[in-house]
């Protein structure tokens, strides 16, 4: 039976967006603070997932071999060092996280049975690839705090505490929720982007976080008066608010996660879908 398994590694590097055709201005307009001379660092993350039959061993693959074949290939030649300047593709494309996931698989698709290759940026921004030809996921992480109550109008308190818990309480009570967006897309074979990455931080904290945030969600989202804000029920709303806005930038909308606590999280896939007609409809709606 097939398994996939996961090998974890750092490197620590730099990095500059800055196209020469470009004027000064025309680079600082397009990628801010990012084409300040001489560049900008990272601690990367790398994930490489993997995937085979369990051999007489209990391994799929040896972590050792695995592990040998990442700094050879990866690590050693990124690690403090400037990416622009470090493999080839980076004079033609810029070395963006997309970019750089996508690397990072050429270089090990030959000795590894690579199912992902995933670079953090920061915790709070990574890129996904799987080896699909120009298509990369990249996904935002970001959060909003907002209080919440879990009961059915037409029910009684003690329905509502059946069926919900003290989440029925009548003042209700609040979460730090972690939303984590995931877009996907081709990559320009220049920039080696997705999306314009501030407009997609933009287009997320106008149609979610500054609305959600500090808010009772019950009484102060309209769409939550009567659907109940589960953390099923706000994802999937999350998924309705931004998937136009999302495909306005170029891209699809691939997943939404909503952590509402650190042991209660949920997740849909996919736009919203075009045949729903009211916003009842789409908390209905099964998850893609």
């Amino acid at each position: 039976m097939d398994c996939v398994i996961y090998r974890r590694a750092q490197f620590a590097a730099s990095h500059r967006y800055w196209l020469p055709e470009l004027s000064e201005a025309d680079n600082r307009a397009r990628f801010g603070l990012a084409a300040n001379f001489p560049g900008h660092g990272h601690n990367y993350e790398l994930h490489v997932g993997m995937k085979g039959e369990v051999d007489e061993y209990g391994m799929v693959l040896n972590l050792s071999d695995v592990k040998q074949i990442l700094r050879s290939r990866v690590i050693e030649p990124l690690n403090f060092s400037y990416l622009n300047q470090v493999w080839p593709e980076f004079e033609q494309t810029l070395p963006t996280t997309e970019c750089l996931a996508r690397s990072i698989w050429r270089r090990l698709a030959d000795a590894l049975p690579l199912t992902s290759v995933r670079v953090n940026e920061d915790p709070e921004l990574w890129a996904e690839y799987r080896g699909n030809g120009m298509e990369s996921y990249l996904t935002i992480k970001t959060h909003f705090s907002a209080a919440h109550r879990l009961a059915r109008p037409e029910l009684s308190l003690e329905e509502n505490t059946d069926i919900y818990g003290l989440c029925a309480r009548p003042h209700g009570h609040g979460h730090n929720y972690f939303l984590e967006v995931t877009v996907v897309g081709d990559m320009d074979p220049r920039t080696g982007m997705v999306v314009d990455l501030v407009a997609l931080q933009n287009a997320i904290e106008t149609h979610v976080v500054k609305p959600f945030d500090h808010t009772f969600l019950n009484k102060d989202i309209p769409y939550f008066a009567e659907v109940v804000p589960t953390a099923e029920n706000i994802a999937l709303h999350i998924r309705h608010l931004l998937s136009a806005p999302i495909r306005k930038l170029g891209v699809e909308l691939h997943k939404v996660l909503l952590q509402e606590s650190p042991n209660n999280s949920a997740e849909v896939y996919g736009a919203a879908p075009a045949i729903a007609t009211s916003e009842k409809q789409l908390a209905e709606a099964v998850p893609v």
